[in-house]
């Protein structure tokens, strides 16, 4: 009689299994710290990220952390120590993680599908064209930034700058330029779009739009998580409800954009980032 029952209970658990996908679902415990850039900073983005935190803490098993960063430079140095565990990178620092520190993409982020790097300058500059930069001072955004650091740069190369001034964020820029701190800046056509209309008391012009578009930024996962763990996660994400992980910021079942112009620009700008610091600042490889 015990044997049947033995064999009876191993037949219900057998079936029991298979109804439940042959396999228990993974539980994970430990933390998730994720890092995104926030210029402003504040409650909104603690708001922005709460149901997805909560939702990602309660099917990983985690703690999850928000750690937002007031710039790319800050979060660059984030990346280095790999202290967050996701990123939600705009496409400079996403291109940064990917071949300096071997994050993974995971999503897309919801992003402007035209995003594009201009220089500005005064309406009332003399300047008409970008060779007429040579011998002035260059605003640009922090290292990290696509479209007010990396694709400038490249557009610069070549030339012979009085100084370039780093800005913390990209509303700093266009004030740099407005008072004549620079003469012209490096932000992009969205940022310009913005701002202009809370600094209507200067006017301002494109002076140069670079051809290329930028790709969106990128969910990211660290390296340093466990293989098993980082798909576990993937799925998590994918099955988070879209509209709300639009909230957010990026799209559950959207393709990982094309990286490949995007990083070659950054290890072309690598190559002058020595020179940078110095007076005046010369724009090509020695």
């Amino acid at each position: 009689m015990s044997w049947k029952l033995s064999r009876r209970f191993f037949l219900l658990q057998m079936l029991f299994w298979v109804g439940n996908g042959c396999q228990p679902k993974p539980q994970f415990e430990g933390d998730l710290t994720i890092g995104t850039i926030s210029y402003g900073g504040g409650e909104d983005i603690i708001t922005q990220y709460a149901k997805f935190n909560r939702y990602l803490a309660e099917k990983t098993k985690s703690h999850i952390r928000l750690e937002p960063a007031f710039n790319e430079n800050k979060a660059i140095e984030r990346l280095e120590a790999r202290a967050w565990s996701l990123v939600f990178a705009p496409p400079g620092l996403a291109a940064i993680a990917i071949t300096r520190y071997q994050y993974v993409p995971l999503f897309p982020l919801v992003g402007v599908s035209n995003l594009r790097s201009i220089f500005v300058v005064r309406k009332d500059s003399p300047i008409l064209e970008l060779k007429q930069l040579q011998g002035q001072t260059v605003a640009l955004g922090q290292p990290g930034s696509a479209t007010g650091y990396y694709f400038p740069l490249f557009n610069l190369y070549g030339l012979t700058l009085a100084e370039i001034i780093s800005a913390p964020t990209p509303k700093t820029v266009m004030e740099w330029v407005a008072v004549g701190k620079a003469t012209a800046g490096a932000i992009s056509i969205a940022e310009f779009n913005l701002y202009s209309s809370q600094l209507q008391q200067t006017q301002f012009r494109i002076l140069y739009t670079d051809p290329h578009y930028v790709p969106p930024g990128v969910v990211l996962i660290g390296a340093n998580i466990e293989r098993n763990r980082q798909e576990y996660i993937r799925k998590v994400m994918r099955e988070f409800p879209s509209g709300l992980a639009q909230e957010v910021g990026y799209i559950t079942n959207g393709n990982i954009p094309d990286y490949q112009y995007m990083i070659s620009v950054v290890e072309r700008v690598k190559l002058i980032v020595p020179q940078l610091q110095t007076k005046p600042v010369r724009l090509f490889v020695t």
